[in-house]
């Protein structure tokens, strides 16, 4: 009696493609990263991914809050799945050496000329979704529901979901059932890391303004000083980690910059600190910019300030806490495709401003990390114990994923995480439209 082998998942079908798409993905991505842009100023990025859309025949609304791009698959009934990667690239000059770097400068929101890199990796995150896109678009009997490729502006600044949102980004798409998102770390190349629960920092940057009454240098019982006022507020904010959060709580306190006077025998009327805070609950981050203020206004009283403190804070991005339940579907997926190279992702302080896109629509989302870095060099590091020294970070002038194999693997984990919605069986028991 003849058998019949059973047939191929559907991100095994799908995925079947991917060979054939790599030459172009990994052009893309060079291209680039060879001509990045900063936040808001992702024109031709953008232009550069609606014509891709249109090309794998894939409905594309280009300018949505500004410089967004949403691409559309309707395939039937079924769930309605948003994969989103982020567009925008840093203020920094590259030091890569790559044949592909980046010798672009611009003017940045300041009027200030800057150089420009990608320097986080987004560049990749637009090939990997646009690859994933393109395969799930040119194999439609494998699945069915609808896909929302989103790429998103200005992540670095924090406000570019929420500009697609305030862009009607709701009147282009439909309401999904999930959110999808990843992004290339530090870690070997051909990792994919998923985390449920809190997993990327929520941030927030506070600019302090301290008054002071200025003096001569020699006259130091005339002034207020603000110099020494902030001082001891830097030396103060340390407990804020060290004796106000419980032990084990992840929270970073960081003063990043100081600016007061303009010369040494000069007693300036005025200082500004700079500072960021990372927190991994609502309620830990409402308790730390409470202690901030508490801290900042006693030493202001201790000093004799003329008056209070200036606070201002900018540069704020959302707390990233992946559902468990989507998140364990997505590990599930993870885990049947790549086998051991799917592994647990630690918590990040990095920050994102992804999941402002799923809370206002009310879904769960998942995001994950995948590996950047070439194998081989990582683990000679690792071997070596020179993890920190050697391998450059996100934001690094150094930093560049490698292309292969953390390409395939981005499209590939695009593709399996989708497919644990759009892949479900029908009510029939097939995939797709049958």
């Amino acid at each position: 009696m003849a058998t019949s082998s059973p047939a191929p998942s559907p991100a095994a079908s799908v995925l079947s493609g991917l060979e054939g798409i790599c030459g172009w993905a990994a052009d893309f991505y060079r291209g680039l990263h060879a001509h990045p842009e900063l936040s808001h100023q992702e024109h031709a990025t953008a232009a550069k991914v609606a014509e891709r859309l249109g090309a794998s025949g894939i409905e594309a609304h280009a300018g949505v809050g500004g410089t967004g791009v949403v691409g559309l698959v309707r395939n039937g009934d079924g769930p309605t799945v948003l994969l989103r990667a982020d567009m925008d690239a840093l203020p920094v000059a590259e030091a890569t050496g790559l044949d592909y770097a980046s010798h672009t400068t611009t003017t940045d929101a300041d009027g200030n000329e800057v150089p420009v890199m990608h320097a986080c990796g987004h560049d990749m995150h637009v090939a990997c979704l646009l690859g994933a896109a393109h395969l799930l678009a040119t194999d439609l009997d494998d699945w069915c529901g609808t896909l929302i490729a989103l790429f998103q502006p200005a992540e670095e600044t924090g406000d570019g979901a929420r500009g697609m949102l305030d862009g009607s980004l709701a009147d282009v798409v439909p309401t999904p059932d999930v959110a999808l998102a990843q992004h290339v770390l530090p870690a070997p190349s051909g990792l994919v890391g998923t985390h449920a629960g809190p997993t990327l920092s929520a941030a927030d940057s506070m600019r302090i303004t301290l008054h002071g009454r200025g003096a001569h240098g020699s006259m130091p019982q005339a002034a207020v000083d603000p110099v020494v006022l902030a001082a001891m507020i830097v030396v103060r904010l340390q407990t804020v980690v060290a004796r106000e959060t419980r032990p084990g709580e992840p929270v970073v306190v960081t003063v990043g910059s100081i600016q007061a006077g303009t010369k040494s025998n000069v007693i300036p009327d005025h200082a500004v600190i700079e500072l960021n805070v990372r927190t991994y609950s609502e309620q830990t981050r409402t308790s730390v910019l409470d202690a901030i203020h508490r801290i900042v206004d006693a030493e202001c009283q201790a000093s004799g300030s003329p008056k209070p403190a200036d606070y201002e804070l900018f540069d704020r991005f959302p707390l990233t806490s992946n559902d468990a339940e989507t998140t364990d579907k997505v590990a599930a997926a993870f885990a049947s495709y790549f086998g051991e190279r799917a592994k647990p992702l630690p918590m990040q302080t990095a920050s994102e401003d992804f999941s402002d896109i799923p809370n206002a629509f009310g879904v769960p989302y998942c995001y994950w990390g995948i590996g950047g870095i070439d194998p081989d060099a990582y683990h000679e590091a690792e071997q070596q114990g020179r993890v920190a020294q050697d391998i450059p970070v996100n934001h690094s002038a150094y930093f560049a994923p490698v292309i292969e194999p953390t390409l395939g693997t981005g499209i590939e984990a695009m593709v399996v995480a989708a497919l644990a919605w759009l892949g479900e069986p029908n009510a029939d028991g097939r995939q797709g439209r049958g």
